[in-house]
């Protein structure tokens, strides 16, 4: 994607905060002092490569493969500092949508919708995944193509990952997928190029779902999601049948939300029939009324009550699955229904006043120093901060949209006085 890259396809690839220059240079040359106990870096690079090539002999992966993927493999500094400077998913909601799923890339998802309409047709058929689906997260994650996902080698930069003890058993995981890729005969060593994170090909995927996810759609023995756009679609719907898509139902439909709603019954966690948010007044935002019938649905308020309101359905699991940050999650389904045929988004019932991160980084402390929240002030808005905030909302009468507010800050203020 056309970023500081959308942070993997999972929970575990969320940002944290920026590494020191000092503390980078001692990372190149040794494992962290603090080391998590289970981490099995070595403290030297050499030594820990030499055990990690022992293990994937171990897992059945050829002396071959072995020597050809990992003979001189050094440790890249560059891939660390990336990992620790992540921060992309903390811009607004509009912002990040807008920017993401302007008038361009709309115009050139459709394009590409008609210009692969038969492949689309044809993966649908196979997988029950929607053309519009497949396509919008084919523009989000490299705008069709055109973004390559960097210029790293996906191999150094997994084991670079695997040897630090931040991530260390997710990414070796990885290591050892990556070179199943190639023992495969999927691709050679040298051309797996791509992101930092180890994302690779048009729909940018960790080495672990290439590996058990990737489809040879092509029919030409071989499943290369870099060259290969056939491939690269059917493994993007394959992937997201295996996080269980439902054929013929929908994922994200925008909606109208009244002044007054029991707000604390947002959020993913809560599944309402979609008959009970009609009870509530929530309405379909264009077009028919929303239907009165039992398909569960959550609503998503991405930046409040004030802000845009969804109902998310039980594919937009598929979304936070695909990746977890629900600010990418929610704008690739919108996206979707968009090249479906929705309107444009509108920016909800009133202003919005996001938080400053230094802001949200003093209402996390004084969540945290109210027992709402565990952990450090980060100033980044994720899925505890956010529950943390609707707990604090409910304790001090505010509306629990789990948006922090000003408001909220002021009142936590006054009653730590």
């Amino acid at each position: 994607m056309l970023r500081e890259r959308m942070i993997g396809k999972r929970a575990v690839l969320a940002g944290f905060a920026m590494l020191t220059a000092v503390t980078l240079a001692v990372l190149a040359q040794a494992a962290p002092a603090h080391a998590a106990p289970a981490c099995r870096n070595t403290g030297n690079f050499d030594r820990w490569l030499d055990e990690f090539k022992q293990e994937a002999a171990r897992e059945g992966i050829s002396r071959q493969t072995i020597a050809a993927a990992l003979d001189g493999m050094t440790l890249d500094p560059k891939v660390l500092q990336r990992d620790r400077g992540q921060g992309v998913f903390q811009q607004p909601f509009i912002i990040f949508a807008g920017r993401m799923t302007g008038t361009g890339r709309y115009q050139n998802g459709l394009r590409q919708m008609k210009n692969n309409a038969q492949l689309l047709t044809r993966i649908e058929q196979k997988t029950g995944v929607p053309p519009a689906v497949v396509t919008a997260l084919w523009g989000l994650e490299s705008d069709y193509g055109s973004y390559k996902g960097g210029t790293f080698n996906i191999i150094q930069a997994v084991v670079t990952l695997a040897y630090d003890c931040r991530r260390s058993d997710f990414f070796r995981k990885q290591a050892l997928d990556s070179l199943r890729i190639v023992q495969r005969g999927d691709l050679r060593p040298q051309e797996m190029i791509g992101n930092w994170a180890g994302e690779l090909g048009p729909t940018q995927f960790t080495p672990s779902d290439y590996f058990k996810n990737g489809v040879d759609f092509d029919g030409d023995g071989r499943v290369d999601m870099i060259r290969s756009i056939p491939d690269a679609l059917a493994s993007a719907a394959n992937l997201l049948a295996s996080f269980g898509w439902q054929r013929g139902q929908p994922w994200l439909q925008e909606v109208r939300v009244p002044a007054q709603l029991p707000w604390e019954q947002s959020g993913l966690d809560v599944k309402h029939p979609r008959s009970q948010w009609v009870r509530w007044g929530v309405a379909s935002a264009h077009g028919a009324p929303l239907p009165a019938d039992n398909l569960p649905a959550s609503l998503i308020l991405p930046m409040g009550r004030n802000g845009p309101a969804f109902l998310a359905y039980p594919n937009f699991k598929a979304y936070t699955d695909w990746n977890a940050a629900i600010v990418y999650a929610t704008t690739a389904a919108y996206f979707a229904t968009r090249l479906a045929g929705a309107p444009v988004m509108g920016h909800g019932r009133d202003t919005v006043e996001p938080l400053t991160p230094q802001q949200l980084q003093e209402l996390q402390r004084l969540l945290i120093s109210q027992r709402f929240l565990e952990g450090e002030a980060d100033g980044k808005l994720g899925s505890q901060t956010r529950a943390a905030v609707k707990q604090a909302q409910l304790k001090v009468g505010l509306p629990a949209d789990a948006y922090p507010t000003q408001e909220l800050a002021a009142r936590l203020s006054a009653a730590r006085r």
